[in-house]
């Protein structure tokens, strides 16, 4: 009988246990990911408080994200009025219009851009001042099959040669848009080197767009490793790139934020990382997000032009109130809805 008993209780026991584990594990993962989750979202609610004070608004320094519309042809005298009448008394210098892709071998056919020397023409005459950069990109065979490929010296000489077809065509400077593109990459590095050595002797300014900063130490590893899908670079190789450029711009759109008081907080905290790490003597611009959608990396109710233009400048208040070579970059003009540009005139200028 005791040992019927022992036995009925023993494997009540361990029927009991069997039943609950599962749901054990369950929580435990629910809470290793929820609490820092909750713990951060509350950190960047509370970064996003605060008065930004004086002194945190444009240097006349600002760009933005121009679609290949106005090199293709389909954009006139008559629309390049318009956009010089909404962009006067901002602190917009440059524009960065898409005249790419690249090829995945690194070259630049010369159709992609027909109507580049009327746009230029029309923009240094209509608004003297503003700079027009060709923006430049490829995906990279960093994550598939297929793309641009920065370990081939063959493939990082043809960049560099397109990059001296595009200023031999008179734009005012280069802006490269390359991506996904891992932290640490020494490739890019070089690229880099080479590029920038052709931008100073034509004095024209060399730009990239960046990938945000590691929010916590090393996450881009840890994100790389479970995903195999780097999202952020490493607070160094950001200075790195940036001490090879002569301007920067910040993609600080597609954060995750699922709330605009934690997404403005975020770009608070990217403001601040990037401006420790930049020369004075390079130009940072964070991104504005121009444009509306709903997906897994971008909330259109999170992620306003309001509360980056606010997060852009509570940054740059505690961390670089002083710093002169510092804007913003709207991306992008053909998704940019009358509200965006309302929110960039009142927040910035």
């Amino acid at each position: 009988m005791a040992s019927a008993v022992w036995n009925r209780v023993g494997r009540f026991r361990w029927s009991r246990l069997w039943e609950t584990w599962p749901r054990r594990i369950a929580l435990g993962l629910v809470l290793v990911i929820v609490i820092p989750v909750v713990t951060a979202g509350v950190a960047l609610r509370i970064n996003y408080s605060g008065d930004p004070g004086a002194g945190t608004r444009t240097r006349g320094r600002d760009a933005v994200w121009l679609g290949h519309a106005w090199v293709d042809g389909r954009k006139t005298d008559k629309d390049l009025a318009a956009f010089a009448a909404r962009i006067r008394g901002t602190g917009i210098k440059d524009l960065y219009v898409h005249a790419g892709p690249l090829e995945h071998d690194g070259t630049l056919p010369t159709t992609r851009y027909p109507k580049a020397r009327w746009l230029l023409d029309a923009v240094h005459r209509t608004l003297p001042g503003i700079r027009v950069q060709a923006w430049l990109g490829d995906v990279l065979a960093t994550e598939g099959p297929d793309g641009l490929r920065l370990e081939r010296s063959a493939s990082r000489t043809a960049v560099v040669a397109s990059a001296r077809q595009i200023l031999d065509a008179g734009f005012d400077g280069v802006h490269f848009d390359l991506e996904p593109l891992h932290s640490g990459d020494r490739h890019y590095l070089s690229l880099l080197d080479d590029l920038h050595a052709l931008t100073q002797a034509r004095s024209a300014p060399l730009s990239v767009a960046a990938h945000q900063i590691d929010p916590l130490p090393a996450a881009h590893s840890v994100v790389g490793t479970l995903s195999g899908s780097p999202k952020w670079w490493s607070q160094k190789f950001f200075g790195q790139v940036a001490r090879r450029v002569d301007q920067i711009a910040v993609m600080s759109y597609d954060s995750w934020m699922p709330l605009e008081g934690m997404y403005g907080g975020y770009v608070a905290e990217q403001t601040a990382l990037a401006l420790e790490v930049t020369p004075r003597e390079t130009d940072l611009l964070m991104g504005l997000p121009f444009f509306h959608e709903d997906d897994l990396g971008h909330q259109e109710s999170a992620e306003t032009v309001e509360a980056a233009v606010r997060g852009t400048r509570l940054g740059l208040g505690r961390t670089d109130r002083g710093r002169e070579r510092f804007g913003v970059a709207l991306y992008v003009d053909f998704a940019a809805r009358e509200g965006d540009w309302a929110a960039y005139r009142e927040g910035w200028n």
